[in-house]
């Protein structure tokens, strides 16, 4: 329970918005506790507080009025303020995390120090002079060179020109596919030594770190597109280890939709905006997609992962990353294994439905970038377990698929996963540019101890994302941009090109020599990269082998491992794209694979789209179809996570005339536990309470609707009950919380507001809804442990199956 407050003590109101980057009360004093005594939380409180103070210090600018007339000539030095901390001038409260490639933690203040690290690059100007690109100091940025007051401007104005010309050039091209993403820095930790696998420096000893930055992103839509589209998810791991850089470049989902790099143009040409209208955005819902996909049922498994509710993840900190392809993994004598990655995430798998993504979409495309920046802010650090499936050549012989097709896994009953390690993301980047946008994975990259396995997509992509790159980055010398530098030395003989920033001393660039010693010397065999001797011998061919043929077993095997939610949200999905599709010969087709998968999922498609069911389209598999009993680990349930609220947003409705003991109360409760709680009211302002101080309103329910939040807790009270009963925003809030499976605790009087809004207060089948709570306000505190089990837990799926209309 809360303890009252002073009114000039902020105590910890308020609190959810300095943990949050959406809106602040406008009245009230600053909160002075997050009820934590994490280190992040205390920075973040102070970086705000000061932040605030800093900015309240300049209430006008002083010498604006010295910009006209006369004194225009004259001008004077701009005005600055002293803050209070330092940590007014961090892009990130998280600059305090260190790491080989980040550096010490301490930010360099009002300098820019050349070190190996990032740091080196890290450049503040506070109570520095405004200079030019050359470090000319600029009298005047108010004005160009004008020949009198009111004449024409001169050519010679160079710092106009560099200004504005450095402006018109700032953007660079985006990434074909991958183009919208977000990063964070972090570390890899092995669990344990696995030389006997590998002689890949990650994992050399237990307790190792290696520095990483990962990148999240969404695959067709652009730049500017949306977070929470239906998509793949990029999962992109760059390591920065001691014999160099490697980057594990995959995915959310562990399949692909072609087996032959040949395609890869062909399928992104589908599913991007049709050439001649630009339509649609980030979207697979068109013809020309379906129409290829239609007619490549090596695409059904991909399919199926596409339509579940794993192309719509809550949160990147709550989805799988895989490696994709098979790689080879070899030790220090020379020896392979066959490997595949796997992330799990110890925030356990959690998904939107797909109507909440679409609102959410409205309501903050930055969704998904939002909360990984706010949970690293507030030193909530995501993670992940990284696995591995290990199996050598000759167990690969007799799974009865080819280890070297994309559109196949390995199910994990037949190759167990290994834990080997965890990774941590606990730094936010300083700046998104240099950084994020900047930063370039090549599945190219690999380091002694990993090697390649010869599936033909993953050799196309071993030279595709080099191309791409120098396109992108502007040259062959991208690995000089800091966020690409490894921190391992770098000594060879390449040279030039546009953006060079490496000075090299002497004479030399060739190999051999006697002029520099014979320097750089070639490392020689095993103690270098080394490639896996395998041996082959074959023909000179285009084709893919018999078991590539195989487009069915493992698309049924991925539908009998889905819960009954999961599937239906599957059916959905497809009506859903295929009802936006105008071909009818195309949505036959599509039918006609899914037919190949099992009955039920065809016909509830078919159904939906008010169609005929078609004959099954043609199976080509030269072998009888392999059979596979179901496997948990390829349904979301099968990771409900570590049981934790932290990071889950919690909106608590307020409005006058609430009981504000139980909310005070509660708001402490998910404080401490790490949840984000709001106070959500009609808007901005004060709210007057039955009891105690007013409750200053953090954000209102225009600005962060129902699908921006985890959960939601209304308030007790009589008037404010009956405010809410004829307040249409509040009614839409509670049945978008009903209807996307959410918990809610409904206090006191507040349950009324469910028969208003048409919501039951059980299930379909007549059964508790556990996640539907009700309590007086004397026994909130008593409700809050089911209310957590809720929060921490899965979305009342049983509410989704059979939703009410509402």
């Amino acid at each position: 329970m809360a303890t009252k407050k002073n009114k000039n003590d902020g105590g910890d109101e308020g609190a959810g918005s300095i943990l949050s980057t959406v809106s602040a009360p406008s009245t009230g004093s600053a909160p002075s506790t997050l009820q934590s005594k994490e280190t992040q939380k205390q920075r973040l409180l102070e970086k705000m507080t000061a932040g605030q103070a800093t900015a309240a210090g300049m209430p006008q600018n002083p010498t604006k009025g010295g910009e006209y007339g006369e004194p225009a000539r004259t001008p004077q030095p701009g005005a600055t303020v002293e803050p209070p901390s330092p940590l007014v001038g961090a892009s990130t409260t998280s600059e305090n995390i260190a790491s080989a490639k980040v550096g010490k933690g301490v930010a360099p203040v009002a300098a820019s120090p050349v070190a190996d690290p990032l740091d080196r690059v890290r450049s503040d100007a506070t109570g520095q002079t405004l200079t030019t690109n050359q470090g000319v100091q600029i009298a005047d940025n108010q004005h160009s060179l004008k020949v009198g007051l009111r004449g024409p401007t001169a050519l010679e104005d160079f710092i106009l020109r560099e200004k504005i010309t450095h402006f018109d050039h700032e953007r660079i091209p985006e990434r074909v596919v991958h183009a919208r993403g977000s990063a964070a820095h972090g570390y890899f930790e092995a669990y344990q030594d696995l030389s006997k696998v590998t002689r890949a420096a990650p994992f050399a000893a237990a307790g190792k770190q290696t520095p990483v930055f990962v990148r999240f992103s969404t695959v067709a839509g652009e730049r500017g597109s949306t977070d929470t589209a239906r998509d793949v998810r990029g999962f992109a791991v760059k390591f920065y280890t001691d014999e160099g850089n490697w980057d594990l470049v995959g995915n959310n989902i562990p399949v692909f939709f072609i087996q032959d790099a040949m395609k890869f143009p062909d399928l992104v040409h589908a599913v991007k905006p049709e050439p001649n209208n630009g339509i649609p955005q980030a979207a697979s819902a068109h013809d020309t997609f379906w129409d290829f996909a239609s007619l490549s049922p090596e695409s059904v498994h991909m399919m199926l992962w596409t339509m579940s509710d794993r192309a719509i993840p809550r949160s990147y900190r709550m989805m799988q990353g895989f490696g994709v392809h098979s790689y080879r993994m070899v030790n220090a004598e020379g020896e392979s294994v066959f490997v595949k990655f796997h992330w799990t995430p110890v925030a356990g798998t959690h998904s939107l439905v797909w109507d909440e993504a679409v609102k959410i979409s409205g309501a903050d495309p930055d969704f998904h970038r939002r909360d990984l920046w706010e949970s690293i802010e507030a030193g909530a650090f995501p993670e992940w377990e990284l696995a591995l499936q290990i199996f050598t050549e000759e167990q690969a012989a007799g799974f009865g698929f080819d280890i070297l097709d994309s559109t196949k896994l390995i199910p994990e009953e037949l190759v167990p996963l290994t834990p080997v390690g965890k990774m941590v993301l606990n730094r936010n980047p300083d700046n998104f540019f240099a950084e994020t946008e900047q930063v370039a994975f090549c599945v190219a990259h690999v380091v002694p101890g990993i090697d390649f396995s010869n599936d033909p997509l993953l050799q196309g992509r071993i030279h595709s994302y080099l191309d791409t790159q120098i396109t992108r980055l502007g040259g062959v010398n991208f690995h000089e941009i800091p966020i690409n530098s490894p921190v391992a030395p770098v000594y060879n003989n390449q040279r030039d090109g546009h953006h060079r920033q490496a000075i090299h001393r002497g004479r030399v660039a060739y190999e051999p020599n006697s002029l520099a010693g014979g320097s750089p010397a070639q490392a020689g065999y095993r103690r270098g990269f080394t490639t896996f001797p395998e041996h082959i011998v074959e023909d000179k061919v285009r084709g893919k082998a018999e078991l590539f043929a195989d487009h069915y077993s493992q698309a049924r095997l991925f539908w009998q491992s889905q819960t009954t939610p999961e599937k239906q949200h599957i059916v959905k999905a497809f009506r859903f794209e295929l009802s936006r599709v105008q071909t009818l010969a195309v949505r036959e087709r599509v039918v006609s694979l899914l037919m190949n998968v099992a009955d039920e999922l065809a016909q509830g498609v078919a159904g939906g789209l008010g169609m005929p069911l078609p004959e099954a389209a043609p199976v080509l598999a030269l072998q009888p179809l392999p059979s596979y009993e179901p496997s948990p680990a390829l349904s979301l349930m099968n990771f409900p996570g570590d049981g934790s609220i932290k990071t889950r947003r919690v909106a608590i409705l307020v409005a006058n005339g609430v009981e504000s003991e139980a909310i005070r109360g509660l708001y402490t409760k998910l404080l401490t536990e790490g949840a984000v709680p709001r106070l959500v009211g009609p808007l901005l302002g004060q709210v007057t309470p039955v009891d105690g101080d007013p409750l200053n309103v953090e954000v209102s329910v225009e600005a962060m609707p129902a699908v921006l939040y985890d959960a939601v807790i209304v308030s007790s009270g009589d008037a404010a009950v009956s405010t809410w009963m004829n307040d249409p925003d509040v009614m839409d809030f509670l049945r978008d919380q009903y209807r996307h499976g959410k918990p809610m605790l409904m206090l006191g009087g507040s349950s009324a507001l469910l028969k208003q809004a048409g919501i039951p207060s059980a299930l379909p089948d007549g059964s508790v809804d556990d996640a539907l709570l009700m309590a007086d306000s004397a026994g909130a505190d008593a409700a809050f442990a089911s209310f957590k089990t809720a929060l921490a837990g899965f979305r009342q799926a049983k509410r989704d199956a059979n939703a009410p209309k509402v």
